[in-house]
Parts: structure tokens; sequence; C-alpha cells
């Protein structure tokens, strides 16, 4: 048998080939080797795994890729190929030695399932859990119980299968009786179900509740009522119903289904009765409603066959007969004839279809009254009923009035009203318009709930004149609605003591809206001023009204009257309600007065700025500032974004500071800015905002080439950055320092960082943040006894006693309100800056000469590149020997002042 040349070792494998001959027992050789041959045949690559597992038989990792090659080649393959044999063989080696390993059992046994050979399937998988440990058990127990549910294998095994793993795992009872129903084991399907319901501590695995298993055992009796025997169904049943209160109608149903396939139809009958007559929910109703018919439809349809059977026979009998004799007088004859009258028969088909036609018609009544049973108050339920009767508007008509008779407006569910408008709508819709309006006058004297009830009405009536082109009478009908009852009506009324709806809808804003609208479509614009004013008198306006009342005045170029408009609601509104109020007003009167009132403008936004609250305030502020932008002058429009950022919270501070900044740069330049930003630091901004000003102040110093006044301003923002939570910041000054700064400046970085560092570990970590609050803790005592109740050492509570004493010193209030580090730009104040007396306690391997050495670079720079800035600062450096000099001349004596004046002549 001659050896196919490809499967020889090429020269690109003599390399691979002699490290595993030098080395054979080496899995990363063998591995590599594969790895490198992985576009090779199958068959050389079979080879090197045979060659590779008869060196290293014990190695999962070769098996396994072995294994899942083989079942990638034969995936395609019909299972009677005899390459399946190969690996069944393979499967079987590898076992020999990785029988501990549940991968390969799980991959060989799911191939033998694949195969569908069963009795070895079921042997290797008995193997298989005898060589596992029980640990591992419940992989293989996965694809047991997978191949047992396949179709071809036996019941019986199947069945011992399950009854094994229920041994092992007992929780998995629903598994297996849902095997059992699939298998249409019903009797000990139902036992198995019972038997669950009864044990108080069963857990379902698949989430179900009692409920959920007890009606699946519902459904089992009475759909094999047949087949099961041993369990009394009827108990069982109204037993549930009574012990669960919700799906009471699938309960009945259930059990009338149960005596239908007993065939006690009567029984069955008189159940679905009795559910129809005791369900109080239309669920349940609608179930058992649709159950019954389908009942009455399958009987009579069985009827019906039965009576075309019969009338056959009957014909084919009648033939026979037609030759005998009279037989008037036999008595045996007539008593049969008697017995087949249509009260005794079977053939009892027209009562049967009458029953169900009647059945039928009554069920949308039935199960409406069901609900209305239930409240006759719901107002959406007689709605409902009235659909009912669509296409009969006598019906219709006698349903509106029982409704409008029967609802009681103090005790409605939903919106009583409708009721009336709807039945005002029947007779519209007929053409009827004098009766709708009867029902309307009539609906208008009801007492309602609400107010909005009756002013629905109201308007509902006056649109109904309005769509028959009787614009007059709708809005007479608006001015008797919003008519103000009589002194005497009201006296009246007060002797009562019950105030109905009719003597506030007067003040209905829903009535009073549509009234104006009525009027500025119909009537003039004096009416709707008039309109405008009433509402305004009635104190019941809303700021879309004043809005709209200002816009109509605008559009008729009363732009006066329309500011006043705006002035009148300011004053009757308060925030946030007047917020679109002031925005309209600002914006219309700036559009049209613009430069020609600037300080009446400037007045106007004055008083918005002043009474708004701070949260509303910023857009006031941004179009206040527009306005100086545009038609002022740029110091007060600065002066406005100062307000603006003073008046806004803090957490709109950066925002309102990043405006301000950038309109000041536009406006006057760059240097400008640096006194905002030193105002933005100086305020009391958020510790994280006051570092981000300080990080852009910075940027802005270094190009400008401040380089030194941009270290101090690192230095003063890392007091709020922590090292371990904010990252950033300090490769930023990292960065800084290596581009603009020495060895020295790099080293006084790296101190602050530990320094700010220690002092974050101590407020978090040894001092509650609360205590660390001067206003919040009363005493310094107090402050000791939390700390030993926290288990703090008393040296350690020295320490911190020390740091919470307040510091002395004579510096003044102005000065102690300032931080360090911080380099002002403007004039500088006479004092020394107080020197940092705190020692930062450093590890004793840290000192500077351990540290990271960072040597950079320094090279002068020629004196050609700066030009003319040379001699300025020889200059500068002259004046500054001279006062020196001068200085010092101050200090000395008058003697040794000739002494020097001698020596320089």
């Amino acid at each position: 048998m001659s050896i196919s040349q490809e499967l020889y070792p090429t020269e690109e494998d003599y390399l691979y080939e002699e490290e595993v001959l030098r080395n054979p027992n080496n899995l990363k050789l063998w591995w590599r080797y594969l790895i490198a041959r992985s576009d090779a045949p199958f068959k050389k690559r079979a080879i090197i795994y045979e060659r590779a597992l008869k060196s290293l038989p014990g190695s999962y990792k070769l098996w396994h890729a072995y294994l899942r090659e083989r079942l990638e080649i034969v995936r395609n393959l019909p299972i009677t190929h005899s390459l399946y044999q190969t690996l069944n063989n393979t499967f079987e080696r590898a076992l020999a030695t990785m029988h501990k390993m549940p991968r390969i059992w799980t991959m060989f046994l799911q191939s033998l399932t694949h195969q569908k050979l069963i009795t070895r399937t079921r042997r290797t998988f008995d193997r298989a859990l005898c060589a596992l440990p029980v640990t591992q058990h419940d992989r293989i127990w996965e694809c047991y119980l997978v191949f047992v549910s396949q179709k071809g294998v036996p019941i019986e095994t199947s069945l011992r299968v399950y009854r094994r793993y229920l041994k092992y795992d007992p929780s998995h009872i629903e598994d297996f009786i849902e095997f059992l129903i699939n298998s249409e084991l019903w009797q000990e399907a139902a036992e198995r179900l019972a038997g669950v319901l009864n044990d108080d501590q069963f857990y379902s695995i698949k989430g179900k509740t009692k409920h959920r298993l007890w009606l699946e055992l519902c459904d089992l009796l009475t759909q094999h009522a047949s087949e099961i025997s041993g369990l009394n169904v009827d108990a069982i049943i109204r037993g549930g119903i009574r012990k669960f209160t919700d799906e009471v109608g699938r309960l009945w149903t259930s059990l009338a289904d149960y005596y239908i396939r007993r065939c006690l139809l009567e029984k069955a009958r008189d159940v679905f009765e009795e559910g129809m007559t005791t369900v109080v929910t239309v669920r349940d109703f609608s179930v058992i409603f649709d159950a019954y018919s389908q009942f009455e439809d399958s009987v009579l349809s069985i009827k019906l066959e039965n009576m075309d059977d019969s009338d056959e026979d009957g014909n084919e009998d009648d033939i026979g007969e037609d030759d005998e004799e009279d037989d008037r007088l036999d008595i045996e004859k007539l008593k049969k004839r008697i017995g087949c009258f249509w009260l005794t028969d079977d053939k009892d088909v027209d009562m049967r279809l009458a029953r169900y036609e009647h059945l039928m018609d009554r069920r949308p009544e039935l199960a409406n009254s069901v609900l209305l049973r239930q409240n006759p108050h719901n107002v959406e339920q007689w709605h409902r009923r009235v659909k009912l009767f669509d296409g009969n508007p006598t019906k219709q008509i006698l349903t509106y009035t029982e409704a409008v008779r029967t609802v009681d407006p103090m005790k409605a569910v939903g919106k009583p009203h409708t009721l009336w408008v709807a039945f005002a709508k029947l007779y519209e819709s007929h053409g009827d318009v004098s009766n709708a309006r009867v029902i309307f006058n009539k609906a208008v004297q009801v007492n309602y709930k609400a107010v909005d009830h009756l002013a629905s009405i109201w308007c509902e009536w006056a649109e109904m004149e309005l769509r028959h082109r009787n614009l007059n009478v709708a809005l007479e009908l608006m001015r008797r609605a919003t008519a103000e009852p009589s002194v005497e009506v009201k006296r009246r009324v007060a002797a009562d003591g019950n105030e109905p709806v009719q003597m506030k809808v007067h003040k209905s804003l829903k009535l009073w809206t549509f009234y104006v609208d009525l009027e500025e479509g119909l009537g003039t614009l004096e009416s709707t001023r008039a309109v405008y004013e009433k509402i305004l008198d009635l104190r019941i306006a809303t700021p879309q009204i004043i809005i709209n009342y200002a816009m109509l005045l605008e559009e008729h170029k009363y732009f006066e009257d329309s500011f006043k408009v705006y002035e009148r609601g300011v004053k009757i509104f308060k925030y946030p309600h007047v917020k679109d109020i002031w925005v309209t007003y600002l914006s219309k009167f700036v559009e049209r007065y613009g430069k020609s009132k600037l300080e009446r403008a400037r007045e106007i936004f004055e008083k918005a700025v002043e009474e708004a609250p701070a949260e509303s305030v910023k857009p006031l502020y941004l179009q206040y500032a527009k306005l100086e932008e545009d038609y002022g002058l740029a110091k007060r429009a600065m002066r406005v974004y100062d307000q603006a950022t003073k008046a806004v919270p803090p957490n709109e501070k950066l925002g309102m500071y990043e405006i301000y900044i950038a309109r000041a740069a536009d406006i006057f330049g760059l240097p400008k800015t640096r006194e905002i930003y030193e105002q933005a630091i100086e305020s009391r901004l958020p510790d994280k905002d006051v570092k981000v000003m300080c990080l852009r102040y910075a940027e802005l110093e270094k190009n400008l080439g401040e380089i030194d006044r941009a270290r101090a301003l690192y230095k003063h923002a890392s007091q709020f950055a922590d090292p371990r939570s904010d990252p950033d910041f300090w490769n930023k000054w990292e960065q800084f320092e290596v581009h603009h700064g020495n060895e020295d400046t790099f080293r006084e970085m790296l101190r602050i960082s530990r320094s700010v560092s220690a002092s974050y570990s101590q407020t978090h970590f040894i001092l509650p943040e609360y205590l660390m609050q001067k206003d919040q803790m009363q005493t310094l005592d107090e402050a000791k006894d939390v700390l030993k109740k926290a288990g703090v050492a008393d040296d350690e509570m020295a320490a911190l006693e020390r740091q919470l004493l307040p510091t002395t010193n004579d510096t003044s209030a102005k000065d102690a309100g300032r931080r360090l580090g911080f380099v002002s730009a403007g004039l500088q104040q006479n004092g020394e800056t107080a020197a940092n007396t705190e020692d930062i306690e450093l590890p004793e391997d840290s000192g500077s000469e351990d540290e990271e050495k960072v040597e950079i670079a320094q090279k002068e720079v020629p004196d050609a590149v700066f030009g003319g800035l040379v001699r300025k600062r020889d200059e500068a450096d002259d004046k500054a020997t001279d006062s020196e000099n001068k200085e010092n001349d101050g200090h000395v004596g008058a003697l040794e002042r000739i002494k020097r004046m001698r020596r320089g002549a």
C-alpha cells in the first residue's frame, strides 16, 4: 500500500520534525507544529495528532483539539458513514486517559445521540455517570434528558431515566411531569402534580405559582376525565373556586367541561348558568359565556346531524307502511306515537336553536349589566351600553334617560356631564335641534361636583349653535353663562348653606377663554378688550391670557397699551409663572424701541432681575447684557455680566464666568480677563470650578509669557486636586514644568503633590469630614469623644487637636480671607506672606537623594533672539541696582556714606 506524497514531511516541516524528535514530550513544540500546518490536509494533521498523542497520551489540549477537528470532518456526512466509526474509536481511545474530563464525555455523548445509537448511547451515559464525580453529574444529566426525550427512545427507558434523575435532583419534578404529559401518561402526571400541590415546601424552579400549578391540574383532570380515576374532580375544582378569587371563570368552565366529557350535558348546562350568575367580573363572565355558547353550538350541530339521519330512515319506513291497513285503534302504536311527541323526543332542534339565539342576543346586555351592578354610577359603562343599541335610536334615548336619572353626579366615576352632552348630540345628529336645546337647558341646571363639568356643557351648547350658524345665539349663551348671579340669589344660596356650581361658574377660566375666543373672531376690538378686562378684574387670568391680550393690542398698533398689560401681568404673578411674561415683555420692548428709550429699558431690566430668583435670573441678565452691547455702553455690559456672576446659583456660576470672560476678551482683549479670572477664583465657587478657572487662567498666563504667574496658579489649584483621584491636573502641571521649569521647580511640584496627598489622606481617613467643618463642630471635646469611640489612639488625637486649634496671627481680616499661593494681577499689598509652619512628615527613605532624578537640559538663549528686549532688561537691572543701593544708603550712617562718596570720586 503506497503512501501519498502529501503525507510525507516537506522541507518546511524539517525544522519542526527535528524539534519534536529532539524533545517529543514537549507539548509546546507539538502545538507549534500543528499551528504551522493549520492549512494542511486533515490526513496529514491527523498523523501529527496521532504522533503527538502517542508521546503525550494525557494531554487534554491535544485530545480536545483532535476530537473537535474530527467532529468538524463528519459534520455534513450521513450517520452511516464509516468515519463515524473512526470517530467513536477515537473517543474511546481518548476516554482511556480522559475519563475524568466532562467536556470529552459530553462531546462523545452528543455525537452518539446524533448517530441514533440508542443502546450504545444509554450505556455510554451510564459509564460517564460512573466515571465522573457527583459534582459534575449535572452536565451529563442535561444531555441525558435531551436524549431520552427524543422520538424513538422507548417510553419505559425514558421513565426509568427520569426516575433516576429525580433521585439525584428532586427539584426537577416539573420536567418529569411535562414529560409525562407529552408522553400521554395522564394518570401518573395527575398524581405527581397533586403530590406537588400537597407539598407545602415545594419551590418551583420555573417560577410557577401554586395557582398556576393548580390550574394545570384542573386542565389535566377535565381534559382527560375518562383516563384519570381516583380523584374527586368536582370537590377539587369547587375548592379552588373558593380558594382563588382570580380566573374564577376558567374554573367554572373547567368543571362544566368535566361533566361534558362525562356525557352529563344537563349538569354541564347548570354549571354554566350558575357560573354566569355568580361571577362579578366581565372577564370571568366572558370566559363562561364563550364556553357556554360553544357548548350549545356543538350540541346543536350534533342534533342537526342526527335529525338528517333519522329523516332518511323515516322516509324508508313510510314507503313500506303505505299499503298497510288503518291502525288508529292500535293502542301500542298510539303510545309509540305519543312517545315521539316533541317535548319528549330527542329531536328538540327548534328549542335548542331558539335557546342558542336567545343566549347570543343577551350577551352584550348581560356583560354590561355585570359592570353596572358593580357600580351603577360608572359613566363609561353607560356610554358603552348606549353603543350596544347603535342603529336603534329609541333604545338609545331610553338608555340615556335611565342613565341621567340613575347617575349621581356626586358619586359618579368619570364625567357625568358627558352623558348630557352625548344625549343632546343624539338629538342633533337626527336633526332635532330644539330637543337638543331642551336637553342642554336641563343639563345646566344639574348640580355637578366640579365647576369644569358645568362649564363644558355651556361650551358644548355654544359650539352646537356655531355649527348651525347661530353666531349671535352663541355669543348670548356665553354672556349668560359668564353673568354673575344677583345679590338676591347669593343671599338665598347662603341661607341654604349648600352652594351649587351654578354660583361659581361665572369664574370658570374655561368659559372665559372660550368667550374671549368668540369675541376675537366675531366681535369688535372694544368688546374683546372688555372681556379681557373682565377676566383681569375677576383675577382668573393666566400668564398666557396676559400675553394673548398684549399680542392683540400689538396687532392693532396699541403698543403702549400692550406694555401696560405686561406691567399688570408682572404685578399679578410671581415666579415661576411670570417668567414667560418678563421674557416676552423685554423682547417686545427692545424690538419696538431699541436705542430710542434706552433708559426706560434699563429700568425695566433692573426691575426684572431684581424680582427674579437666582434659578431664573440668568436668561434675563444675558438679555440685559445683549441690550447694552447692541445699544448701550460696553462698560455697562461688563457691569451687567459682573452682577450676573453674583446673582446666579452656585451651579451656574462657572458657566456665567465663561460667558463673561469670552465677552470681555472680544470687547477689551485678553488682559482685561485677568481681573475676571481673579474675581472668579476669589469668589465662593465650588472647589472643582475653582480648579477649572485656575487651569484656564494659568493657560492664559502661559500664552502671555507670564511663567511665574502660571506656576503660582498651579500651586493655588493644587489644594483642590487629590493626586489619586485627579491625575489629569498633575499631568498638566508636570508637562508645564518640563517645558518651562527647571529641576528646583519640578522638585517643588513633587513636594506639593506629596503634601496634598497627605492632607487628603488625613481628611478622609483619620477625621470624619463633618468634623472638619468648624461651624458644625461645637467644641473640641466633642470631636475628641467621637474619635475615642472610633478607636483613634491618644497620640493621634493630640495631633488632630493641634490641627483643629485656631491659629493666631496678626494679619488683617482682608489678608486672612485670601488663599495662599495666589498671585494678584493688581496692586501688591504691603506686608509679608505668612510662612507655612506645618512640617510634612516623610518616610526615612523618601529623601531628596533617593527621589527619581529628573534632569532637565538647560541652554542659554542667544541675545539676538530677544533683540531690543535685552537692552530694556539691562536697563531695568541697572535701575534695580541703583534703587537697592539707595535703600542700603538709608540704613548706614553718615560717616559711611561720606567714605563711599570719596571712594567713588
